[in-house]
């Protein structure tokens, strides 16, 4: 059920922390960790700690949860001292997403060309 954790998702792991990550914030609601497979030389993953498979999964059932990860992406943004840097949501596997756990991805620290890859 979404918003429930669940026993074979990883990042619900991570935010239980059942299974280590490098947690670089945590709030009541978020939990942002260093991606394991960077893609920049700033590359975090903000995720709820509630369950939702997806960004708009997460943003139609709780907007304010939705809200609370994007303002987390600027604070990752902020204590790395980004000037500037991209948020991605991956959403469906053509798209990339690998984890069905709704996570934004921060990422910066080098030139990000347009369109992305």
């Amino acid at each position: 059920m979404a918003g429930e954790p669940q026993d074979d998702c990883l990042f619900c792991k991570i935010a239980a922390g059942h299974v280590p990550a490098t947690i670089v914030r945590e709030s009541e609601t978020t939990v942002a960790f260093r991606d394991i497979n960077p893609q920049a030389p700033t590359h975090v993953l903000v995720i709820p700690k509630a369950h939702y498979p997806d960004a708009a999964s997460l943003a139609t059932a709780a907007p304010a949860l939705a809200a609370d990860v994007l303002r987390e992406t600027q604070a990752v943004a902020d204590e790395d001292k980004l000037d500037s840097y991209r948020v991605v949501f991956n959403t469906g596997g053509g798209a990339g997403q690998t984890v069905w756990h709704a996570h934004a991805h921060v990422i910066g620290g080098r030139g990000l060309q347009w369109p992305p890859g």
